[in-house]
């Protein structure tokens, strides 16, 4: 199992921080640095300062000031781009890194950023058209073989005759779709993903909903064993009972609740706790760290769980 480091910036974050997260997570072992693509906060524990900043934008300044963690988004959220501008920044990205990125892109939820930046909130069965249709631009713009042209004829995009540029380095760049719908999303990952995420359940319904992609895969003809199999999970780790209450305090949260919900406890419980999960079936854990300060916590991880971890 490989353990990933998840951030929520839009909670309260500037790029030095999550540089430094990057960094120390690089350091400390995890396989991944990812961030959300939020514009405004969650909730009233968190500032929310210096505000929010666009996932692309991030990931490039970081991609050139790490070395081998891969990076990437869980996930942008397909009503912010239109999917031409995503293909070429995520290829930009991908040049950037040395092929690292992977991408990862939902049908959006948060109302309230939409409205707090102008952006149009279509209603669910709509961001779900423009998300289908979105995957099918990406990917078909990085799979047009360099010399051909690319068209596409939706009903929300449009493309006629491009040159499809420029390429990322990876071919292609990882796509990560996730979620709990129980029809348009394990269709989705089956079509187009490289890893199905579901995020913030238990192993009962991550069992489930995975049963359903597999089924999916079965449908379109395609191998379920050639997707990733993800689960992301709030993490409190501390080598005593104090440090784990810090931690929880620190995020607003009740010890006797993450260690309900998520992966709380000591090292031990949480390397316990991700055998469970690896018996469920996730491949990947994303560790959802919302103390972006505390980078005592990503290398208490790192030397006392990652090392325990096969």
């Amino acid at each position: 199992m490989k353990l990933r480091v998840f951030t929520e910036p839009q909670q309260g974050a500037s790029y030095q921080q999550l540089l430094s997260v990057a960094h120390t997570a690089e350091a400390a072992g995890f396989d991944a640095f990812f961030r959300s693509d939020h514009y405004l906060k969650m909730g009233t524990h968190f500032s929310g300062l210096p505000g929010p900043s666009d996932a692309w934008i991030t990931l490039a300044g970081i991609a050139r000031e790490t070395s081998s963690i891969r990076l990437g988004t869980l996930v942008n959220s397909a009503t912010f781009r239109h999917p031409g501008v995503l293909a070429i920044s995520v290829a930009n990205v991908d040049d950037m890194s040395g092929g690292r990125v992977e991408l990862g892109l939902g049908a959006g939820w948060y109302t309230d950023e939409h409205t707090a930046y102008g952006i149009p909130f279509p209603v669910l069965g709509e961001r779900f058209n423009i998300l289908t249709e979105q995957l099918s631009v990406i990917t078909g713009l990085w799979n047009t073989p360099e010399g051909d042209t690319f068209s596409f004829e939706g009903s929300h995009y449009q493309v006629a005759n491009s040159p499809a540029l420029p390429k990322p380095v990876q071919s292609p760049p990882p796509i990560i779709v996730g979620g709990g719908g129980p029809k348009r999303t394990p269709m989705l990952a089956a079509r187009f993903a490289a890893e199905f995420n579901l995020p913030f359940q238990s192993t009962e319904r991550f069992i489930e909903q995975c049963g359903r992609v597999r089924e999916a895969c079965s449908t379109v003809g395609r191998d379920p064993k050639s997707l990733v199999y993800s689960s992301a999970q709030v993490v409190c780790v501390g080598k005593t009972e104090a440090d784990i209450a810090r931690r929880a305090a620190a995020i607003g949260r009740e010890v006797d609740e993450l260690r309900a919900n998520g992966l709380c406890g000591t090292p031990a419980e949480v390397v316990e706790k991700l055998g469970a999960w690896s018996e469920a079936g996730a491949q990947r854990v994303y560790t959802q760290i919302l103390d972006l300060t505390d980078l005592d916590h990503i290398e208490l991880i790192g030397s006392e769980v990652i090392s325990q971890l096969s």
